[in-house]
């Protein structure tokens, strides 16, 4: 009788064991159905301000919110547990009563099945510990669709920080970045659509994941034909190519490969000496060795040393009581220009600068926490959103009020991130320019948005806080410049190959997210490795893209490849910085180019805004500079730089100030037409002067045609130099 009991007792135990297991719970069953259903998006009762009197938070990052503003916030109103079915969560859900989202699912559907038990159960609360999702994995993660291939499913799996894996696919929702090239449905059915590369995206909870997608042409016959490759770059980009049936251009000559590479590592056209010694070296590594010669130029520090001022913000004042005043801006700008000529290997450049503290006149780095944040005080939360962008590539701003909607990243993450910098301070030096930098040890870390509660310095996606003495910043120097750290070293790769190719891997480049995937994953992978492995020596990466076939590829498209404005296939024309712009028009004319502020015969390239009042703000430093899309230095974005060309800068360079007074070339024009012995030789010379190659049999005809009898009017040439420097080709690197 005893046993007997014994076993009634186990039985009822494993019965009230399922039906306990049956019971729905609220985060990992309740919350996603919200978030597939699309109610939690921002533009339903996600929004700010909620919906028709009910908000939920976006996709779901405050459970606890959630729950009460489910159940308790207003009683008996959006559940019914005494009638679950009249329960008005579920009646708008299905339409059955008037809703501005319409029908979500029928009374039929899994998601209805699920709520309704809910609520049945009594719309319970998780009383334990829930696991957590950590991670998703998306198959199959690439593939390639070929002539008359069907569609496609995609499965999610979740995964879980207690171990176990969930099919979430249901529950998932899907997007195209390109729905011209792939599309998919709610379901994760993907359909191809045109040819060309795309992704598809899954998003579940807080994670995004991304698969690569190929569809190719309808087409055969498709035969490819690509250039020896160079080295591993050249590989990764033919191999995609192929893959895309897209064949790469040929092989740029040898005068526009001289002026390109000239102009990237020196800002600067090559001479016509220079040009005369390069044409005539008919050895097969004069490209290889005139790349080595020009990164040993001072004039690729100083282009460096101008890209990074760009990024870093540097602005002198006369007036500057937030520590930015000129002689800091100087002492920046110096630094920065030491480390790029001395080869200091870009992780510990960094580095200095994230740990530096003291004196911001006598200290170079340590303006970072001057110039990065043009402001009285430095605000915690700007300065990490705008190191983090400038550092990772990462728009971390976006995690502040929710998690972020794009990324991975959650509020811990963003207010774990602004911890670093919430004892930053400044206090007045010796004179009154002088700021000097420290941190306060006893300054309490960032409060999360939803709780109040703080949250201590921790790296973007770490669980635990660092460990520190009273100062994070050294942690997060190391966690950051570290060679393992692949959101570091792609980003500065992702950087450096746009500045030479004219776009990133990924682009914008300072836009680094699961859903702006590169356009060629294992190239971006294979840049950042070998930056690493190479201990993050600009130089070594630099050489590496330039003596590629891919770097040196025609702008010139062929029947493939006429299309393509991302895969590298061709160059793609890009028109010169301002800086150099300037820069190349006192090299070929003679006539030097002054600005306020500097010294006589300051290089274009080595100028920097400065401003008799307050750093803040926008500041071009030179109405050319602003015409022209350069970066004002309003914020780190990398949009505040304008490479697009405008109606007023041709209107500039037709009729204002820069070229006119300079025609003559201080005498250099005129010696040119008096000493040719023909009109076709003054030609020649001038088009290597300002364009680095010799005019071609049409252009001579056409010219020497114009000139006629006047071989010797010097204002004749005049004219055509004008036109020269007026060119498409002379403001573009091609």
């Amino acid at each position: 009788m005893k046993f007997l009991s014994l076993s009634i007792l186990a039985g009822f135990a494993l019965i009230a064991s399922a039906f306990a297991e049956e019971v729905p719970s609220f985060q990992k069953d309740i919350m996603p159905i919200f978030f597939r259903a699309g109610c939690n998006t921002g533009t339903c009762h996600g929004a700010a301000e909620g919906k028709d009197g009910f908000s939920l938070s976006l996709f779901g990052y405050d459970a606890k919110g959630d729950y009460f503003r489910i159940v308790n916030e207003m009683p008996g109103r959006r559940l019914n547990v005494a009638v679950p079915e009249q329960s008005l969560l579920l009646k708008k859900a299905t339409g059955a009563v008037t809703h501005t989202g319409g029908e979500l699912f029928t009374p039929k559907s899994p998601f209805y099945e699920t709520m309704l038990r809910w609520i049945e159960a009594g719309a319970p609360d998780d009383d334990a510990e829930i696991a957590e999702a950590i991670g998703l994995e998306l198959s199959p993660e690439n593939f390639i669709f070929k002539r008359g291939q069907a569609e496609t499913e995609l499965k999610v799996t979740a995964h879980y920080d207690d171990g176990t894996k969930r099919d979430v696919t249901s529950l998932a929702r899907f997007h195209s970045n390109n729905s011209s090239v792939v599309e998919v449905d709610e379901n994760g059915q993907v359909s191809p659509v045109g040819k060309g590369d795309s992704h598809v995206f899954a998003r579940y909870s807080r994670f995004t994941i991304g698969a690569e997608v190929i569809v190719l042409p309808g087409k055969g016959g498709f035969v490819a034909k690509s250039p020896v490759p160079g080295n591993y770059i050249d590989e990764i980009i033919f191999d995609r190519l192929e893959k895309l049936q897209i064949n790469p251009s040929s092989v740029c000559d040898d005068e526009t490969f001289l002026r390109r590479i000239t102009l990237d590592l020196a800002a600067r056209p090559p001479t016509p000496e220079e040009y005369d010694v390069f044409m005539a070296d008919e050895f097969a590594d004069k490209r290889r060795r005139k790349i080595d010669q020009l990164l040993q130029n001072d004039r690729f520090s100083d282009l460096w040393t101008a890209i990074w001022s760009e990024q870093l913000r540097i602005i002198g004042g006369n007036y500057a009581p937030v520590g930015t005043h000129l002689k800091a801006a100087d002492a920046y700008q110096e630094w920065i220009r030491k480390q790029i000529q001395t080869a200091r290997p870009l992780n510990e450049f960094v580095s200095d600068m994230v740990v530096a503290s003291g004196s911001n006149l006598q200290n170079g780095p340590v303006n970072l926490y001057t110039m990065l944040s043009h402001q009285p005080r430095l605000d915690p939360k700007a300065f990490a959103a705008d190191f983090s962008q400038v550092f990772l590539g990462i728009q971390i701003q976006c995690a502040e009020c929710h998690n972020h909607p794009f990324d991975r990243w959650t509020m811990d993450d963003y207010y774990g991130f602004v911890s670093f910098f919430t004892g930053v301070n400044r206090k007045p030096g010796v004179e009154v320019r002088e700021q000097r930098i420290f941190y306060d040890t006893k300054a309490a870390p960032a409060k999360h948005l939803v709780d109040g509660r703080p949250v201590p310095a921790k790296t973007l996606g770490a669980v635990s806080a660092v460990e520190h003495s009273g100062d994070p910043r050294r942690a997060l120097a190391e966690w950051l410049t570290s060679p393992k750290n692949e959101h570091f070293s792609r980003n500065l790769a992702n950087r450096i190959w746009a500045q030479l190719l004219g776009r990133g891997v990924v682009e914008p480049v300072d836009d680094m997210r699961v859903s702006n995937p590169p356009v060629n994953g294992p190239l971006l992978e294979a840049l950042s490795r070998h930056l690493a492995d190479s201990k993050f020596d600009l130089r070594s990466l630099v050489r590496d893209i330039c003596n590629s076939k891919v770097y040196q590829l025609s702008s010139q498209p062929n029947a493939t490849n006429e299309l393509d404005t991302r895969q590298f296939s061709r160059a793609y024309m890009r028109r010169l910085r301002p800086d150099i712009i300037i820069d190349a028009i006192v090299a070929i004319t003679g006539e030097e180019r002054n600005f306020p502020g500097f010294a006589p015969k300051t290089p274009a390239i080595e100028f920097y805004p400065r401003t008799a009042g307050s750093t803040e703000g926008p500041h071009y430093g030179d109405p050319f500079f602003e015409t022209f899309g350069r970066s004002s230095r309003a914020s780190v974005s990398s949009t505040e730089v304008k490479p697009e060309p405008t109606l007023s800068q041709a209107l500039h360079m037709t009729a204002g100030n820069t070229l006119e007074p300079r025609l003559d070339a201080n005498g250099k024009l005129k010696k040119i037409v008096e000493s040719s012995e023909s009109p076709e030789e003054a030609l020649e010379q001038l088009f290597i002067l300002t364009l680095s190659r010799k005019p071609t049999g049409h252009e001579l005809a056409g010219l020497t045609a114009l000139i006629g009898d006047a071989s010797k009017d010097v204002e004749v040439f005049q004219d055509i130099f004008w036109s020269l420097l007026n060119s498409t080709e002379f403001s573009f690197n091609q």
